[in-house]
């Protein structure tokens, strides 16, 4: 129950401020998109907790295996869907022409930062299926689901854009980087909301990285795969 109380909470967050932004650019609004992106929201909570743990566990593990391999599975089918497709949310290799140039600074910095943070607080050693997990799931999930179908919609449901840093924001960027940061740092528990600011930092922040990432190579690809080499790099050092 408190896990359903928590995805409440953050879908009331992203709807309330997503209509709100949307109000003060009627224009560019489509509501129905935006209850969409709630939509996908729910479905991805649901499946990465096994339905809250209304469903057993199949395949066993200490990681969430199951949860996050049916979460991609539904990430897939939905992309799927005429109103999404596989391109247009990021599922090509092909890179936009020239990207490659522009983002590898970025893509040097950005490992660079997770570098820095494993040798200044390395981890404990990792079993062989921590880093089999790391290495792959959590990239290969949430890249997907965050900037790809999730982006999408809500980048659906709030149309105007701003030209910046070569490539054109619209709310949609912020909000899914804030869905993602609640993801980590919002939660209800007997105590009632819990908020951490630092993890909400430390998550949103580099997502925006990886939206910008993702819009200008136009592709999933450099985004997944900078996303395992952050969550598996400390495992590694």
């Amino acid at each position: 129950m408190d896990g359903v109380i928590g995805l409440a909470g953050t879908l009331a967050i992203l709807i309330g401020l997503g209509t709100a932004l949307g109000l003060a650019d009627r224009r560019n609004f489509a509501p129905g998109w935006l209850i969409v992106a709630a939509l996908l929201v729910a479905i991805n909570d649901a499946l990465l907790t096994r339905c809250y743990g209304l469903l057993p566990d199949m395949v066993g593990g200490d990681w969430n295996w199951q949860g996050k391999l049916a979460a991609i599975a539904a990430t897939i089918a939905i992309a799927s869907r005429p109103a999404f497709g596989l391109r247009r949310v990021g599922f090509t290799l092909a890179q936009l022409p020239g990207s490659l140039k522009s983002v590898m600074p970025v893509a040097a910095l950005y490992c660079g930062f997770f570098i820095v943070i494993a040798l200044l607080f390395p981890g404990n050693r990792a079993s062989t299926e921590q880093l089999a997990f790391q290495l792959t799931m959590p990239g290969l999930e949430e890249e997907p689901f965050y900037r790809g179908i999730l982006l999408f919609a809500l980048d659906q449901a709030l149309r105007g854009r701003k030209r910046l840093l070569g490539v054109d924001w619209g709310w949609g960027a912020l909000l899914s980087c804030m869905v993602f940061g609640l993801a980590h740092a919002f939660g209800y528990t007997d105590s009632g909301f819990a908020f951490d600011p630092i993890i909400m930092a430390l998550t949103a922040i580099p997502s925006l990285i990886a939206v910008w990432l993702r819009l200008r190579t136009g592709s999933l690809l450099v985004p997944i795969l900078l996303h395992n080499f952050g969550n598996s790099f400390s495992l590694l050092a």
